[in-house]
């Protein structure tokens, strides 16, 4: 017989209020700064056949002036959704049950993983804006391979962005992305999720958590007193290391990328170079796109240009470090190969069929 209490129809509906207003704040939030933006963008990508030009274009040939540069178009493109992501990402942690989350995505196997890449669709976000929701979701217990679904499927599986791709680049590479997106996000969910065995959460302690939840004295502090903890904690484990890798990978540009020509083609030498480059590199939300368009337009090969469209939006760097306390460095590592082999693969998928 268990030895924790049964929760009060009072308990009940304050859980139920807090999700509520959790729900609340991301339909706002991400109103504002994605559905609403990426609704008029779709508009121009149907028109124009663009969505901008490629955040790689003219890049200073000095570092450090590079590193600058490349900074200050990122953030002033990203900024609105980093602060959302921090925002919910300590929400997570303060206004959801956490016997809900454990529930919902606490097991490990394909059903959370299947739900947790699901749940990310809404959201849209680059890999490093998704990075601190979750960390949020981690804290409560979730399990890796949901908490992982959801964070590659945010901007491998967004909607706008495969809406924009079919306009700009043609519904093919659309297509393909979405094959090979759905194949990254559950392959490389899974396949960590196993190396991270070890880390599962055994069912007697989800249960012990689930019931616990409802017990009323939480830490007995105000809830803006523990928002306000967990809204700092969550900056401070993010926001610096995020800052400092976005200057370094941007003076780093001056070397990752090189100048596009014919006899580039399609070498399975430069598919599996640039996929790992994509890996490692940070852009905003659908950049990929234009950065892809111009390669493309210079004579890059169909299999380097589709091994960035896939792994340009997956990962970073930045948003790797910005995980570093969520997962072990194994799970990060083998996310980090899954995704080149993923891209490299696609890439040769695409000189076989594009």
């Amino acid at each position: 017989m268990s030895s924790f209490s049964s929760p009060t129809p009072t308990n009940k509906t304050s859980a139920w209020l807090k999700t509520l207003l959790f729900a609340l704040v991301a339909a706002v939030g991400l109103y504002y700064v994605k559905w609403s933006p990426y609704y008029a963008k779709s508009f121009v990508a149907a028109d124009k056949h663009s969505i901008g030009a490629s955040i790689l274009a003219n890049a200073p040939a000095a570092p450090w002036s590079a590193a600058l540069e490349y900074a200050e178009i990122y953030f002033l493109a990203i900024w609105k959704a980093a602060v959302l992501g921090i925002v919910l990402g300590s929400l997570v942690q303060v206004l959801i049950p956490r016997d809900w989350l454990l529930r919902m995505f606490g097991r490990a196997g394909l059903g959370s993983t299947l739900r947790g890449g699901l749940f990310a669709l809404p959201g849209m976000m680059c890999s490093c804006c998704a990075a601190p929701v979750v960390a949020g979701m981690r804290r409560q217990q979730v399990s890796v391979g949901a908490a992982l679904a959801f964070w590659i499927a945010n901007p491998v599986l967004n909607p706008a962005t495969l809406v924009f791709m079919g306009f700009v680049l043609g519904w093919h590479f659309a297509a393909l992305r979405l094959v090979a997106g759905i194949l990254l996000v559950l392959g490389v969910a899974l396949i960590a999720q196993r190396v991270a065995q070890s880390e599962t959460l055994p069912q007697a302690a989800m249960d012990a958590l689930a019931a616990a939840e409802y017990e009323p004295l939480e830490d007995g502090r105000h809830f803006l007193v523990r928002w306000g903890s967990k809204l700092w904690q969550l900056f401070w484990t993010t926001a610096p290391v995020y800052i400092v890798a976005v200057l370094a990978l941007g003076a780093a540009r001056v070397w990752l990328f090189p100048q596009v020509d014919v006899a580039m083609g399609n070498s399975l030498l430069w598919i599996v170079a640039l996929a790992v480059v994509g890996t490692l590199f940070v852009i905003p939300t659908a950049a990929e796109i234009p950065i892809v368009q111009s390669m493309l337009s210079l004579g890059m090969g169909v299999g380097p240009a589709v091994a960035l469209l896939m792994t340009l939006p997956s990962i970073s760097l930045p948003s790797l470090l910005m995980l570093r306390h969520s997962f072990t460095s194994r799970v990060l590592t083998t996310v980090t190969l899954l995704t080149m082999l993923i891209g490299a693969a696609s890439g040769l998928a695409a000189v076989a069929l594009l």
